[in-house]
């Protein structure tokens, strides 16, 4: 059982910031290009919260090593880029079942507690993360996806809006966040940069722009589920 979300006292349901979606930016690491033949190895997801100010922040990531599931296919260049060894003893790696139904879990209970209704992957190039989510779960047999079927939320056309850049780790220079070449193409690094960019640009267009009322709409007391 999962434990309990330690929630800060101040805070700000995500509600109805993104029409009732939460965010969950997730970046996966795999053996290839082609999420039907190749193996998911890796996946990370970042949690968002809103502050006081309502700009959004990054809150926590979970991470996750995925084993390649059985007649998986691994392509050599994609594993050099990666620097994942699958097979590595010390890589405690989870069955793609178990590892799959940790993350839904996870995004789950965040989707409770930020009284949303459904979450919505965030991702530099989205259609590959989610490609791969959705038929992860799918050969695992989840029904219980919490991700929306197919629409996503690209940082590459934010970032091209925001900062004249496509590229990651080009886009992270930009927006003043840096960038650690040793460290990318770990999940959980590419996931926070893309997190950290995503939040900038959402941050910085609320400021001067401005979004809707409703959009900043706390959920009153009544609405919340129980505990939250």
């Amino acid at each position: 059982m999962a434990e309990p979300v330690q929630l800060d006292p101040q805070h700000r349901p995500m509600a109805n910031r993104f029409r009732g979606f939460l965010p969950v930016v997730v970046d996966v690491e795999t053996g290839g290009f082609d999420c039907h033949r190749h193996a998911l190895l890796q996946v990370a997801a970042v949690f968002l919260r809103r502050d006081e100010q309502d700009h959004l922040v990054r809150d926590r990531t979970v991470s996750l090593h995925v084993r390649p599931y059985e007649g998986s296919e691994m392509d050599p260049k994609s594993l050099e880029v990666n620097g994942i060894d699958p097979y590595h003893p010390l890589r405690a790696a989870w069955p793609e079942d178990q590892a799959m139904g940790k993350l839904f879990s996870e995004v789950r209970r965040e989707v409770k507690v930020n009284h949303c209704k459904r979450a919505i992957l965030v991702g530099h190039n989205a259609h590959f993360d989610l490609g791969f989510v959705h038929t992860a779960a799918e050969r695992c047999g989840i029904k219980r996806n919490p991700f929306h079927p197919f629409s996503s939320l690209d940082t590459v056309s934010l970032s091209a809006l925001a900062f004249g850049q496509t590229v990651l780790a080009r886009a992270a220079d930009a927006a003043g966040i840096g960038w650690d070449t040793e460290s990318a193409h770990s999940a959980a690094f590419d996931a926070e940069k893309t997190a950290d960019i995503f939040c900038q640009i959402a941050n910085r267009w609320q400021d001067g722009i401005g979004v809707p009322q409703p959009a900043l709409r706390l959920p009153e007391p009544e609405e919340l589920p129980p505990g939250s």
